[in-house]
This record gives C-alpha cells, structure tokens and sequence, in this order.
C-alpha cells in the first residue's frame, strides 16, 4: 500500500523577531587618527585702571548730594505721616536711614579722589612747565630733578623706604639720612676769635725814640743849666 507524500511547508516567522543578517567577516581594526591636542585658554591681557577724570568725579558728586538732600526730605516726611497715623515702622526707617548713610560715605569717597587728583595734577608739571610721567626722577625738557629722592641700598642696590634703617632684601644698614648744609646766603659769619693773651711777665715792647724836630726847644735839663751859669756871671 502506497502512502501519500506530503510537502513540508516553510518555517512561518514568530512576530516581534527580526531576521538577523549573516555574520560578515572580522575585518582589521582602522587606525584612528590623534586629535591635537587643545591648548589651555589665554587669559584675557591686563587692562590698565584709569585714574577718573575730575569732571566726572564733580558730576557724580553734585548728584549724589541732590538725591541726598531728596532722601532726607521723604524721610522727614514718612516720619510725619507715621506720627499722625500712630503707626512706627522701625526696619522702614533703619532701611531708609541706611540708605542715607552710605550716600554719605560715597560722598567722602568723592572727596579724598578729588583731592589725590589735584595733587596728582600738581606734581605732573615741572617748573619749566613740561609735563612729567610718573615715576619719572628728572625732568624730560630741562634736567631738573623731579620727585623725592630715590634711597638705595648701598650693598644690594635695592630701593628702600625713606623711615628704613636696614635692607629688607640683604640685611645691610640703611645710609644715615643726609642733613642740609647751611645756605650761605643767609649773610650770618661767624664770629672772629678774640686775640690771645699776653703771657705774664712778657715785657712790653719799648717804644720807638721821638724824632727830633729842626728849631724845636732845648730839652728841661739843658734849660736849667743855661739858668745857674747867667746867676754865676
């Protein structure tokens, strides 16, 4: 007896599963090539911090004092409006007080930068009128000597301070500070030294003989002579 033959039908795919595609061969790894490597960033180059301008130190100054003087006058205010509603505040008050106070000290800020700038105008002129660069020792027009004196170490040659009386840098003493000379134009001498002395028991010197004199008078001694021989006769 013949059996039926019966086709064996394909595999039907789970769902959720993806066919995976064939193993394809190791290939060799690829050299990767080195980035460089990144420098650190630069600081941001030093700016040089002006001195202000005294016109904008006035300006800043004059408005400070108008909203002072502004403060000052809602503060009287808010304390009249807080008598009459018989209500205090005090942290609204120490606020606007505190807000008062430091207008003050901005403004002797103001003060002690316009009075460093005047001196700094002042010092930047030579008496031939050329101005002078700071830290500059003598003048660039005529040679005077500007500024006080440079003091310096006379083992090291390092720069010391004017009250310094040794070497910060080698230990060595500071140079004794030069005193004046007295000005000659002052027309004071001194005065002369008195003669010395004469020594005890010198014997003065004898005076000179008197010089004799054509038609003078017979001396006393020869007159009297002259007299006794006239009384003889």
């Amino acid at each position: 007896m013949a059996f039926p033959r019966f086709r064996r039908q394909p595999p039907v795919p789970v769902e959720g599963t993806a066919e995976q595609p064939p193993l394809a061969a190791e290939q060799p790894p690829v050299a990767v090539p080195e980035e460089p490597p990144v420098a650190a960033p630069q600081p941001p180059p030093a700016t040089e911090r002006r001195a202000p301008q005294p016109g904008a130190l006035r300006r800043e100054r004059k408005a400070l004092i108008r909203a002072r003087e502004e403060r000052i006058r809602d503060l009287g205010g808010l304390m009249l409006e807080m008598y009459r509603r018989d209500r205090f505040r005090e942290e609204l008050l120490r606020e606007q007080c505190a807000e008062v106070v430091s207008m003050e000290v901005r403004l002797q800020e103001l003060d002690s930068m316009l009075v460093s700038v005047r001196r700094q105008v002042q010092a930047t002129r030579c008496q031939c009128g050329a101005p002078l660069l700071w830290g500059s020792h003598f003048c660039p027009n005529c040679g005077r000597p500007a500024g006080e004196a440079v003091v310096t170490c006379s083992n090291c040659g390092q720069a010391l301070p004017a009250d310094s009386r040794f070497c910060g840098n080698c230990g060595a003493a500071a140079p004794a500070p030069q005193e004046p000379e007295p000005s000659s134009a002052s027309g004071s001498e001194s005065p002369a030294e008195p003669a010395p002395a004469a020594e005890e028991g010198a014997q003065a010197p004898e005076a000179p003989p008197p010089a004799e004199v054509s038609g003078a008078l017979p001396a006393n001694g020869e007159s009297a002579q002259a007299r006794a021989d006239s009384w003889e006769r």
